[in-house]
């Protein structure tokens, strides 16, 4: 037997409603290119829009004109989608409760994960929806799982309960000195304020005396 190796997401795709409703929130709200449209191939009686989240992958969505929004919650059960998070930068992140309360979208307020700050909300059709925005940028040529990964280990070694910022603090900088290189031969900490406090010490010493 052998793996079938993926290399990233695709597309997720979504049953919508009818087609202005998903313009209107996915581009409309969260600000995702409406980039092309056309028949569903499996159920021509569909119309398939596809947007574009920010990573030129895709979101896509089934509507039909005589589907109309419901925003009862989705299911939570065994195989149902939980949620879908978006990536935001800092500066979205800390506008995003402001601006969906501006428009009378209920939403949880900003929420710490320790590695990452979340909000969650729910679109139109009930599904629920967060943004999240790192804590942190990965070294050039190292991704934030890759950095998450060796969090996770150091966590573990200390028996900690959950990843926080020591961990990825830590984990940064093992990863900068595994991929980035130095001049110097010793790379491990040092204290360079030590000699100068001992340097002055001495002096205010010598003019006591």
């Amino acid at each position: 037997m052998r793996k079938l190796q993926t290399q990233g997401v695709h597309h997720i795709t979504f049953v919508g409603a009818d087609r202005q409703t998903s313009i209107d929130f996915w581009e409309g709200v969260l600000g995702m290119p409406f980039i092309f449209e056309q028949p569903n191939l499996d159920v021509p009686a569909e119309n398939h829009l596809y947007f574009d989240p920010g990573d030129g992958r895709l979101i896509t969505v089934f509507t039909n004109e005589n589907r109309k929004p419901n925003p009862k919650h989705n299911p939570e059960l065994i195989g149902c989608l939980q949620h879908i998070a978006f990536n935001v930068s800092r500066a979205t992140y800390t506008q995003a409760k402001a601006r969906l309360d501006e428009r009378g979208i209920k939403n949880t307020g900003e929420v710490d994960r320790g590695f990452m700050d979340s909000i969650y909300f729910r679109d139109p059709l009930g599904l629920l929806v967060e943004l999240a925005c790192y804590k942190f940028e990965p070294p050039p040529n190292v991704s934030h799982a890759e950095v998450l990964m060796l969090a996770h280990k150091l966590r573990m070694e200390r028996d900690d309960y959950a990843i926080g910022d020591e961990h990825i603090a830590d984990a940064l900088e093992r990863l900068v000195r595994r991929t980035q290189p130095s001049l110097s031969e010793d790379r491990g900490v040092k204290d360079p304020y030590s000699r100068e406090t001992a340097d002055i010490q001495d002096r205010h010493t010598e003019q006591r005396t």
